[in-house]
């Protein structure tokens, strides 16, 4: 397998008012590349933003079918992590890297 590199592995902050609320309970939720694993991100999100992770917990999100223009069509799938940062630690996605 390809090594990815830390920016190859956390794709976009996903902002939504779900992840807002989460946001006060120290988590913080990425879009991932869909090969990372949990140590992966961990690393990446620790290497990026200068944070302690203290657990990742990762979903995949099914896509849908989708018509356009009359063609039936699938969006993908997509890859999240709910990264939980230590006690006192914080991430601002709004400004980004």
């Amino acid at each position: 397998m390809i090594a990815l590199s830390h920016y190859d592995v956390i794709r976009s902050p996903v902002i939504t008012e779900k992840s807002t609320a989460a946001s006060e309970h120290n988590k913080v939720i990425f879009k991932v590349a869909p090969s990372a694993t949990k140590s992966d991100i961990k690393a990446a999100v620790e290497a990026l933003f200068k944070v302690k992770v203290t657990a990742v917990n990762t979903l995949v999100r099914k896509g849908k079918n989708r018509r356009f223009r009359g063609i039936a069509g699938r969006t993908g799938d997509t890859k999240r992590a709910i990264v939980t940062l230590a006690e006192g630690q914080s991430i601002d996605v709004t400004t980004g890297l």
